[in-house]
């Protein structure tokens, strides 16, 4: 098919299922997912090269964590660090011991089981994030809560992909510590790049040029910071986000936010629709049960210690609800990882495909608990609100 008439199934599919889901309720993330289900190769295969598709969308969840890093300034993301690192790193730590134990205990040898519980341990920056901001719920305490910790899920990707060769039977490819030092400085080097250059480029850009050459620069600024983090392996969602926290002091962000905004649109629709097109609907068939109880095992013991770490952390009970509701899920970097972990040999085929699937379809689930736990706040939550 070409990619033509592929964009217009994309688009067909946008326009069709995203405001029927919507109008129940349900919001534009599970519309996406039903929508690229249904595409996809197990059903009607208008749509093959699902790989190619989810890279594309890929940028989608960039340009999201931009928008979002231009909210936050330096300073106010400072004042984040205490949930950063205790809450976020709490979460992190005792979830990837809780879900190792548990692969352990399916007879799954341990080095294979760390990597399936430090993976399944991080969970979607796009769909959270995504949740969040259409209930408008980002700027509220478990909304920036839930963000900390994506951001040291996100900053914990880049030791985990440097790991896991170490795991692996193939030989090493990487330098593994030197990874760690060349993507620390480049991340150095973005942030005195963006405390003294981007203002003054950016005035350059719209003092001489017309209004496509701005949105042109706005949108190099993030493809670019994100092309070259992950050029040295680190999270290009990371990267979006670092450069949307350098230029929110500027006096251009309502013009960038303007140009972007669209774009951030249009690509995270794709993106979710490839994650809809990824599910294997065989291996459901196939193996129904196990993977029903997988799912339920992954969504229910992270969403058990992101409630204690909530309460924890001083959420109220409900905001605490909404918290770990946003976060249960598997994250789009288990694609990356457990492909990464089947090149040296850590993992085999059949349980990469199971996991992925466990991955998906815990993303799938998780507009519905949101949505339910949406109903369960409304229903305690006093007459005057939360």
């Amino acid at each position: 098919m070409s990619l033509l008439i592929e964009a217009v199934v994309f688009l067909t599919c946008a326009v069709l299922a995203v405001p029927l889901f919507s109008r129940f309720g349900l919001g534009s993330i599970l519309g996406y997912l039903t929508a690229g289900m249904l595409i996809g190769p197990y059903l009607l295969g208008l749509i093959s090269n699902v790989e190619a598709a989810l890279h594309f969308g890929e940028f989608g969840v960039v340009l999201l964590l931009f928008l979002i890093g231009l909210e936050l300034s330096p300073t106010r993301l400072w004042s984040l660090r205490r949930p950063v690192f205790l809450i976020g790193g709490g979460q992190f730590i005792f979830t990837s011991i809780a879900l190792t134990g548990l692969a352990w205990a399916f007879a799954v040898a341990l080095p294979t089981a760390i990597l399936i519980g430090t993976t399944l341990s991080l969970s979607s920056t796009a769909v959270a994030s995504q949740l969040l901001a259409e209930k408008g719920q980002l700027a509220n305490r478990h909304g920036r809560v839930a963000l900390s910790v994506l951001l040291f899920q996100d900053m914990a990707v880049i030791p985990l992909l440097a790991v896991v060769p170490l795991l692996g039977t193939a030989p090493m490819t990487s330098g593994g510590l030197s990874d760690v030092f060349v993507a620390t400085a480049v991340i150095v080097g973005i942030i005195v790049f963006g405390r003294y250059l981007i203002e003054p480029l950016f005035d350059l850009v719209a003092n001489w040029g017309d209004h496509e050459v701005f949105t042109a620069a706005s949108l190099l600024l993030v493809v670019g910071t994100a092309a070259l983090m992950d050029l040295v392996g680190v999270s290009m969602a990371l990267g979006g986000f670092l450069a949307g926290v350098l230029f929110a002091d500027s006096h251009h962000r309502n013009a960038v936010i303007a140009d972007i905004e669209p774009f951030k649109g249009l690509l995270m629709g794709v993106f979710f629709i490839a994650i809809g097109m990824s599910v294997d609907l065989g291996l459901i068939i196939e193996k129904p049960l196990l993977v029903l109880l997988l799912s339920a095992l992954l969504i229910g013991t992270k969403s058990a210690i992101l409630y204690l770490l909530g309460r924890l952390g001083r959420l109220a009970p409900l905001q605490a609800i909404r918290f770990t509701a946003s976060l249960g899920q598997g994250g789009e970097f288990a694609f990356v990882i457990f492909s990464a972990a089947l090149i040296v040999g850590v993992v085999n085929q059949p349980l990469v495909d199971l996991m992925i699937l466990v991955v998906t379809i815990s993303m799938i689930l998780t507009p519905v608990l949101f949505l339910l736990a949406d109903r369960i706040v409304e229903h305690f939550s006093p007459p005057a609100g939360t």
